[in-house]
């Protein structure tokens, strides 16, 4: 929680780990879209509120009193962030902002993340941008509700064809192992059929290609996929399944991504 006293400054109290832990546990599954939206970011804990004083960056904004919040959920969509930088600006310069989340320690730059919310109850920023088309849902972890209602808003823009969706290359074909070598380093939206799951050590493999050594392919730590196989499918069954799966590019003998939460993934044969 944060505490805002007449000064207008912040302080944190933490409240942190177990609480996280327990509503997340259901949340790392393959998560198929049902189209119910559902307002489980705003429901999270409030850590404080504030005015903002400038839009830093397509999604950092700093407050008044010079706290900068980094907004949690989303990562920028597209090449050129000016158009999601100018809607935030006009979303929230000048207002009131709430912050929600279940982590208020800030990040190694100082940063609190958070879900913003315009006033008490209002509008969820992150949602917007998503509806709109100019972030995409990005893998901070979150409680299950929360995380649907951000790929839905997302899914909805996708369908409309609005912001970076009027692009018919956003989500990258995982078959072009040479599209992905390009995006090494870059946060990506890959959709494809599994060819084969394999299990070396300690690591399951989600390959899209037959030339699995160099084409594209999810890995999965044994210890990540154990944990989560009861409340799931086992991965193994998603051989055949066309899977969309979104992450930051790795280069190693081909291009990779890396899951360290199965909601990374998505079913994607329902859209």
């Amino acid at each position: 929680m944060i505490r805002i006293d007449t000064a207008g400054s912040m302080t944190f109290r933490r409240t942190r780990t177990r609480w996280l832990t327990s509503i997340c546990g259901g949340a790392m599954v393959l998560v198929q879209l049902d189209g119910a939206a559902v307002a489980g970011c705003a429901e999270l804990p409030v850590l404080g509120e504030g005015v903002v004083a400038s839009v830093i960056d397509a999604r950092t904004l700093r407050l008044a009193d010079g706290a900068e919040v980094r907004l949690a959920g989303i990562e920028p969509a597209g090449e050129q962030p000016e158009a999601a930088e100018a809607l935030l600006t006009a979303l929230t310069l000048g207002r009131r902002v709430v912050l929600h989340g279940a982590d208020d320690v800030p990040d190694r730059y100082g940063r609190q993340r958070a879900f913003v919310a315009l006033q008490a109850g209002g509008e969820l920023v992150q949602r917007r941008l998503l509806a709109e088309g100019r972030a995409l849902v990005g893998i901070d972890r979150a409680p299950t509700d929360c995380r649907k209602d951000l790929l839905a808003a997302e899914a909805a823009a996708r369908g409309a064809a609005l912001g970076i969706w009027v692009q018919e290359n956003v989500i990258k074909n995982a078959a072009n192992s040479g599209d992905m070598v390009a995006r090494t380093g870059r946060f990506t939206l890959v959709e494809g059929r599994v060819v084969s799951v394999r299990e070396v050590g300690s690591t399951v493999y989600l390959n899209f290609s037959g030339r699995w050594t160099r084409g594209f392919a999810v890995t999965i730590s044994r210890r990540i996929a154990g944990a989560n196989e009861a409340a799931g499918p086992a991965l193994k069954s998603l051989t055949g399944q066309r899977i969309r799966v979104r992450g930051w590019i790795e280069h190693r003998a081909g291009p990779v991504i890396v899951v360290r939460d199965l909601a990374q993934m998505e079913r994607a044969g329902g859209d």
